[in-house]
């Protein structure tokens, strides 16, 4: 019953930190970090650490509906004006974080197995956040049409990019022998395995829309199939972003019924996703901070320029809208979940440098995640894009 009542706890904090964050219009996000961070461990203490930890299976969840409310933008429509554009955005941003963070690193003099593993992670960018804000300020236009598939597509790119880059890591400091198979094959095989089966969910869901008219039906279709996919991608060792998202697209392609399908969903997810966003914020340690020092600095700054500079060069390029060209690259900042997993991950496979590697990575979310909301929103304001005023009607924000 403890669990109960923390979950209650994180969505109450949650609940009225959104409505303090509206009297100095920041986003609903930063609100639910901000109130996990001060009621979590490490401030106030009243969501312990070991109750954060026994509700992790609550992020799954979260990060289950992200990706599959993300999936939804792959719909063919948008993929014939955005799609090739999109992949070469997605490889620029993703790669340019990388190059940056591993570039500045040596500059500084780090070691090359340390550099490149953070460089790998740096790839990674987290979906929920920008998702969050995107929705609560009904944005919509070149860039909010643009940035739902690029944070989409950035998975996979990053798994690619981890996977070389911490085998090379790991040969030079263990003197294993590198191999295509370890390095390419093997990412690209859990790639294609992981759409793989989430196309093939998208077409079981697809076809039940047919089948269940009721919203309770639906719903419960959608929650079903998620919980499913999350279990088999953990138990396959698949991407739980890249399955989830999958079966979305495969779904609002193939069913006449998807736009009811995602309004449906719409409506059950914003509890799961508050608590998501208060444990995410109440699991960010600032007694991290003194202990990174100077290649967290560069770490978190290198990342943003690399991002920004990525996805700037990758509209260019395309030819996208002037807007997405002046303001995607600072919608791409937040980590979460992914990164993490990398940082835990790299503790196995360089012992020597994971301590570190993990240090500068959380110290690096609790930056990300307090400022990328902010960002966020600037830049779909600035873009034009948020046209919903932030004073909302009192039935709405009721």
């Amino acid at each position: 019953m403890k669990e109960i009542f923390y979950l209650s706890l994180a969505m109450a904090v949650g609940l009225v930190f959104n409505r303090l964050v509206k009297l100095v219009h920041l986003p609903n996000v930063t609100g639910y970090v901000v109130a996990g961070v001060l009621f979590g461990p490490y401030v106030f203490n009243l969501l312990p650490a070991k109750e954060v930890s026994s509700l992790s299976i609550i992020s799954d969840v979260a990060l289950a509906f992200i990706a599959f409310s993300i999936g939804s933008s792959f719909e063919m429509s948008n993929l014939k004006i955005i799609g090739s554009k999109s992949i070469l955005i997605t490889v620029l941003e993703a790669c340019g974080g990388s190059a940056f963070v591993i570039a500045f690193c040596l500059i500084f003099g780090f070691p090359v197995p340390e550099s490149l593993s953070l460089g790998a992670i740096a790839a990674a960018t987290a979906p929920a956040t920008t998702l969050l804000v995107a929705k609560q300020y009904k944005a919509k236009g070149p860039v909010t049409q643009m940035l739902l598939p690029v944070v989409a597509m950035d998975d996979a790119v990053c798994l690619i990019l981890f996977s070389v880059l911490s085998s090379i890591s790991a040969e030079m400091v263990n003197g294993t022998d590198l191999s295509v198979a370890s390095m390419l094959l093997k990412p690209l095989k859990q790639i294609g395995l992981s759409l793989l089966i989430g196309a093939a969910m998208g077409f079981v869901v697809a076809f039940c829309s047919k089948l269940f008219k009721s919203r309770a039906n639906r719903i419960s279709v959608i929650i079903a199939s998620l919980f499913f996919c999350t279990a088999l991608a953990d138990k396959l060792n698949l991407s739980q972003l890249l399955v989830c998202m999958m079966e979305s697209a495969i779904m609002v392609n193939f069913s006449k019924e998807a736009d009811k399908m995602l309004d449906v969903c719409d409506r059950w997810t914003p509890p799961v996703y508050i608590v998501f966003f208060v444990l995410s914020g109440a699991s960010l340690n600032f007694k991290i901070l003194p202990t990174v020092g100077l290649i967290g600095v560069i770490y978190v700054i290198a990342r943003a320029v690399g991002k920004y500079c990525g996805a700037t060069l990758g509209a260019a390029v395309t030819k996208a809208d002037k807007n997405v060209i002046k303001y995607l690259g600072f919608t791409l900042l937040p980590q979460e979940g992914v990164a993490i997993g990398m940082s835990q991950l790299i503790v196995n496979i360089l012992p020597k440098y994971g301590d570190e590697i993990r240090a500068v990575i959380l110290c690096a979310m609790l930056v990300y995640e307090l400022t990328g909301p902010i960002l966020t929103k600037f830049a779909l304001k600035k873009a034009g894009e948020i046209t919903e005023p932030e004073r909302k009607k009192k039935k709405e924000t009721a």
